[in-house]
């Protein structure tokens, strides 16, 4: 699968995690060279627009996405 398209100016993709580089490639695998359509952060893009996502929203936290899309 092709890169997300959101990774050029996504906060999560370009570093996010600076600290935790081995933590952050295994997510980037993922979510941002895998399957887009699993990433919490797309689904608040598709679903509310790029800017309700959190800064701090990493891709996999699927518990905050309920409460940041509600009343879409």
């Amino acid at each position: 699968m092709s890169e997300c398209s959101l990774s050029g100016d996504c906060i999560f993709f370009n570093d996010k995690m600076a600290h935790r580089p081995a933590t952050a490639e295994l997510l980037k695998d993922k979510y941002c060279k895998g399957d887009h359509t699993s990433c919490v952060r797309m689904m608040i893009v598709n679903t509310k627009g790029r800017a309700h996502v959190p800064a701090d929203l990493f891709p996999n936290q699927s518990v905050r996405v309920q409460d940041i899309t509600k009343g879409s």
